[in-house]
């Protein structure tokens, strides 16, 4: 058996900003329970907005899990997406998922793709969040859905580890 391959695990949001810090919130609470073996490979950033510079530097071998609160998506709804298939959803006006930051995700992935000529190996985990204020706390919707928020999460690591084992040959 192959040894999982290192997680990146991409952090996004601000925990001033409302539903913003939902990321933020679940993955503090995933990580003391997550067990060793998917610890050891995994790294985890905190981007409070995510770059194009947090997708060009992943290395090859590298899977990227992001997570992030999106605009775009029902109240409190988790969605779990192939970063490769990003791109293609915006283009064929599936829901624009973005985060309240800058660029779509699906342009932030697709000019990562062009620069670094080959695709990310990676998973997009978000929720849909309204209240974005600063000063604001989570809204109830958002705090309901961390738990399920969490699950998706710990799901999408565990595929991304045993994926990128799989592809070292």
């Amino acid at each position: 058996m192959s040894e999982p391959r290192t997680v990146r695990l991409l952090v996004c949001g601000n925990a001033e900003r409302g539903d913003d810090g939902a990321a933020l919130a679940a993955v503090a609470g995933l990580l003391p329970g997550l067990p060793p073996h998917l610890l050891a490979v995994l790294e985890v950033r905190r981007c409070e907005q995510l770059e194009l510079e947090d997708l060009l530097d992943l290395p090859d071998s590298t899977a990227c899990v992001i997570v992030d609160t999106a605009v775009g998506l029902p109240v409190g709804t988790v969605v779990t997406i192939p970063l490769c298939e990003i791109p293609d959803r915006d283009a064929a006006a599936g829901p624009n998922l973005r985060s309240s930051h800058v660029l779509p995700l699906g342009q932030l992935v697709a000019i990562a793709q062009i620069l670094r000529e080959h695709s990310m190996d990676g998973t997009f985990v978000g929720l849909g969040g309204r209240s974005f204020g600063f000063g604001r706390a989570l809204g109830r919707p958002v705090r309901a859905a961390l738990p399920a928020f969490r699950a998706e999460i710990e799901a999408a690591l565990i595929q991304a580890a045993a994926t990128s084992a799989q592809r070292t040959v």
